[in-house]
Order: C-alpha cells, then sequence, then structure tokens
C-alpha cells in the first residue's frame, strides 16, 4: 500500500531539552543567511555574477526573474544554493550575458529583490559551490534574557561537541510530502523532473536520518567504529576506517574528523564491518525507499554525522536574542535551532 503521508519522527537530541519555546521569523529580518561563495569571481568571461539581497522569495524564482530580464533560458541562470523563502538572505546568482554589452542590470525590478553588486565570472555557478553560510536568527520570547546562563551553557556544549547533521524537515515537505512522492515514485507514477529531484532526495535524507538517529541512541554519533567511511571537517574529503586507532579516535574527539553514514543509492552501503551493521539494521524496514533509489540510478554517497558550527554567539535584547553561527554547505540550520530551543514560525 503506498502511503499518502509520512510521519516525521522527533529525532533523538544529544543535548538535552530545548530551553524553551520561542518564536521565529515574525519578519524576514528574522533569519539572515549570508552565503560565502568562498572564491573570488574571475572579473570577466561570459557570465554576469550578481550579489542579491531577496526577502519573501524562493531562489529559483528569482534566477527565473533574472534570466527573463538578461533574455536568456532558465538554464543560463545558476546559483550555488536554496536559501530560505521565509528570511532576508544574500546570495551569488550568475546569468549568462546574452551579447557582449551584457544586460541592463540597473532596470531590474523584481519584488523582494535588490542587487548589491555585479561582476564577472567565467564559468556559471553551479549547486553546491559555496564553501559556507553564515546565519544571524532572532529568537524571540518574553524573558529570554533571563536564560543568559543556560544558553551560554547550552551553546558551549555544542561548540564543543557538535550536533547530529540531520537533514532539516523542510527537505522533506509539508507533512512529508516529498517522501509520500517517492513512493509513489518507486512503485511507478510518473514525475514532473523539478518534483522527481525533491522526492529522490527526501527518501535519502530520511535513510539518513535513520540511521544517524540509530547511531544518536547507540551513542556512536561522534565516534568511529570499525568500518567507517570518515569525512574531514568542513571539506568533501573521505577515507575508510579499516581499523580504528587511538590516533583516529583522538582526532575524532577533537572534531577533526567525523564518522559518515550512507546517502543511499546505487553501490550502497559504503560503510563496511561494524558500521555496515548499524545501518542495515536502520533501514531494513524500509526497502522500498533502499530498492527505489537503486533503481532510479541514484549514485551512493557519503554524509558527515556530526556538524560543527563555528562562529557561534549569542547577545540579548530585552526579549530577543540574536543568535549567530556559520555552518559548511549542506548543512541545516534548524537542526542546531532544534538542540537550543522549541521554535515556531509565524509565516
Amino acid at each position: 500500500m503506498v502511503r499518502e503521508s509520512f510521519a516525521l519522527p522527533d529525532w533523538a537530541r544529544v543535548h538535552g531539552e530545548p530551553l524553551l519555546a520561542v518564536t521565529l521569523r515574525q519578519a524576514p529580518e528574522d533569519f539572515q543567511v549570508t552565503e560565502d561563495l568562498g572564491f573570488e569571481p574571475s572579473g570577466d568571461g561570459e557570465h554576469d555574477f550578481l550579489w542579491i539581497e531577496k526577502a519573501g522569495a524562493n531562489t529559483a524564482w528569482v534566477a527565473r526573474q533574472l534570466a527573463a530580464h538578461a533574455g536568456v533560458g532558465p538554464r543560463d541562470a545558476g546559483y550555488a544554493g536554496l536559501k530560505d523563502r521565509h528570511a532576508l538572505t544574500r546570495q551569488w546568482f550568475s546569468v549568462r550575458r546574452p551579447n557582449r554589452g551584457g544586460s541592463d542590470w540597473r532596470s531590474l525590478a523584481v519584488p523582494g529583490v535588490r542587487i548589491l553588486d555585479t561582476t564577472r565570472n567565467t564559468r556559471k555557478l553551479r549547486r553546491g559551490a559555496h564553501r559556507a553560510n553564515d546565519f544571524r536568527i532572532a529568537l524571540r520570547a518574553p524573558g529570554i534574557e533571563g536564560f543568559r546562563g543556560a544558553f551560554d551553557e547550552k551553546l558551549t556544549s555544542i561548540g564543543t561537541a557538535g550536533v547530529p547533521n540531520y537533514f532539516g524537515a523542510q527537505r522533506f515537505g509539508r507533512n512529508g510530502a516529498n517522501l509520500a512522492r517517492a513512493q509513489a515514485l518507486f512503485a511507478g507514477a510518473r514525475l514532473p523532473h523539478s518534483t522527481r529531484g525533491f522526492a529522490l532526495s527526501a527518501a535519502r535524507s530520511y535513510l539518513f536520518n535513520t540511521i544517524l538517529e540509530r547511531r544518536v541512541r547507540a551513542g556512536l554519533w561522534d565516534r568511529l567504529v570499525p568500518g567507517d567511511v570518515a569525512n574531514l571537517d568542513w571539506t568533501g574529503s573521505v577515507f575508510a576506517v579499516d581499523a580504528v586507532t587511538p590516533d583516529l579516535q583522538a582526532r575524532c574527539a577533537e572534531l577533526d574528523i567525523h564518522p559518515t553514514a550512507t546517502l543511499w543509492g546505487r553501490g550502497a552501503p559504503l560503510s563496511k564491518g561494524d558500521a555496515l551493521a548499524l545501518e542495515a539494521a536502520a533501514v531494513c524496514d524500509y526497502a522500498e525507499l533502499t530498492d527505489g533509489l537503486i533503481a532510479a540510478r541514484v549514485d551512493a554517497a557519503s554524509r558527515a554525522l556530526r556538524l560543527r558550527a563555528r562562529a557561534l554567539s549569542i547577545e540579548f535584547a530585552g526579549d530577543v536574542a540574536w543568535l549567530e553561527f556559520r555552518l559548511p554547505r549542506g548543512a541545516f540550520a534548524t537542526v542546531l535551532l532544534r538542540e537550543i530551543v522549541h521554535g515556531s514560525d509565524e509565516n
């Protein structure tokens, strides 16, 4: 039977219960994201690079508006990462220049979009090309300043140990709708290309979170076990761990390397030994997802089980606390927030 929806678990936390309930995103300015591209555009080439501030606008929609303004096709516009619609975000877009003269970006009029800077680059901006994102998030609750000491203790713990690197709830769609689409796809339904991509991503993310939670509950999310694939912190570099040596475990304790879990697909699982046993036990009830991803010709990959935030700080102003931190690409701010507070959006 095909499920109509998937109920998402309240994935296991590692830093105790959240401190209090807060309101998030009363306005886009309450959730600010600034992209760090990690490289300097070349300054010349056939692509305009646009440093854009947007509020209340979907990243893919903005890219389409930029392409239309330039008179090029949607595929000629690029961006490194999807940023939340209900936020104030600053990120780079690229648009192929239609001619030597380029486009008149001064005449762009798109609601919620402001061009802060322009330059050029020899190549289109591809998904995942950026290095990191900086966050500044307002936590609103009456009397929140009275929790100053508890916040300091919680942030110290998170800074020292990291947090489980779950995929955020937004990956799965409202009421797990993207997972339901994945199951329908694997049962033979035809989906539009964009919807199909979201469905496949949700299926992989759900399996990963399931594996990660099993290791959290076993106390093994932040330490290596034989057969792991280890990830070098804040990089895409991985290596196999056939034997867990004292040196490797020390590096793991220092957050220099992290255990990973398999992102399911062709070639999965990537782990061996004890790590493989943990993964197999976690996904054994989801054959429709594991088999479906393999049949869909998605290639297996690895993702770190642990997330280390940088530049983590908090400042208080009356009934608002401003939380700031820096995360590598592919990480979700919401999985860090859920270790600290219970948050509800006003959107």
